[in-house]
């Protein structure tokens, strides 16, 4: 079969790869049909890793995907060749401290699938088939797209930040940047009970589609500032903050009433924090960092139609333009989140 295969920076390859193996007891095989370009495999693709996670093999791309059965081993109930599936690529451990106080997304010994923490790196989900604990999949209707299956993943980060922020109920809201995680935090934060949810980029085209999304006001800050919301003491109840800009993160403290609320979500370079905002208005801050039993309720909620995520999916392109997909995929002018079809030729 074929493979995505990231070799080195800027080092892409389609490679051929040994046949997903026959699934033993408790396991599944899926042909893997839709599979989102995720930042972190654009790191991978340009750099070679990210902060202190560097490439040390070749390693298969992806964690974003959405499938097919095609075999079911034995003692697996609820799943047949032919049904649809929703691939959860977080493998915690369940055995260590964490796990067992039911932060499995902190597990000690965590396998996430197109990561190169671990060495031998945990091969990624970018391949046309794959063999898996059934455990990791999710049966999808059979009318489900699975395009917007394929979202569930980073859909699941978003509604983990939110339930990080406890209830939003009546809050004003800002989302500071709109790249997929941002756009899907809106719509989170919006489902969520929010009065109102305001978006912020650099860019209208995300801006769009946060509007889309859920967003009720959006601001291009290339040519609009934030001193309305920063008026008084400030008069945002919560910012989640999506970008990883530490100008972004300042803006997040001037905006902030009183008491407010700071949700970390996007990684970045380390920054300065204003100690005096922080100190003065008593801002609260929690960082938020992938998902749990997030990732059912993503599934859920886009299986039975309750959210429309197909404004994300600007793009999805055939298995033999991989190249072409990933470099689409970091052009943000044209790109929001671009999917693979492995089904395609």
């Amino acid at each position: 079969m074929q493979a995505i295969v990231i070799h080195a920076p800027n080092d892409l390859r389609l490679d051929t790869r040994p046949e997903a193996m026959p699934p033993q007891a408790g396991e599944v095989r899926v042909n893997v049909a839709r599979g989102g370009i995720c930042g972190s495999d654009l790191h991978y693709h340009h750099h070679g890793g990210f902060g202190a996670v560097k490439l040390r093999e070749p390693m298969v791309l992806g964690h974003e995907v959405s499938g097919v059965v095609a075999e079911v081993g034995g003692g697996v109930s609820g799943l047949a060749a032919g049904d649809k599936v929703a691939i959860n690529p977080s493998m915690p451990c369940n055995e260590c401290a964490f796990c067992r106080k039911g932060m499995r997304n902190h597990c000690t010994d965590m396998r996430f699938s197109g990561s190169a923490m671990r060495f031998p790196h945990q091969q990624g989900l970018f391949r046309q088939g794959v063999t898996l604990p059934a455990a990791q999949l999710i049966r999808l209707s059979p009318g489900t797209d699975l395009g917007t299956a394929a979202c569930a993943e980073p859909f699941a980060v978003c509604l983990h930040a939110v339930r990080q922020a406890g209830g939003l109920t009546g809050a004003r809201v800002l989302v500071s940047g709109c790249g997929p995680i941002g756009c899907l935090t809106t719509l989170a934060a919006s489902r969520a009970g929010a009065q109102e949810v305001i978006a912020t980029d650099l860019s209208d085209p995300p801006l769009d589609i946060a509007r889309r999304l859920g967003a009720t006001r959006v601001i291009n800050l290339a040519g609009s500032s934030l001193d309305d919301l920063a008026a008084g003491k400030g008069t945002v109840d919560v910012v989640f903050e999506c970008s990883g800009n530490p100008r972004a993160l300042l803006s997040a403290f001037t905006v902030l009433k009183p008491g407010g609320l700071l949700v970390l979500v996007g990684l970045g370079a380390d920054a300065t924090l204003p100690l005096s905002l922080l100190v003065t208005k008593e801002i609260r801050t929690i960082g938020s960092f992938r998902f749990d039993s997030e990732f059912a309720q993503a599934v859920d909620l886009i299986d039975r139609g309750v959210v429309d995520l197909s404004p994300l999916i600007t793009a999805t392109l055939p298995m033999s333009e991989a190249i072409a997909a990933f470099e689409r995929a970091g052009d943000r002018s044209r790109s929001m989140k671009v999917q693979i079809a492995f089904d395609a030729g």
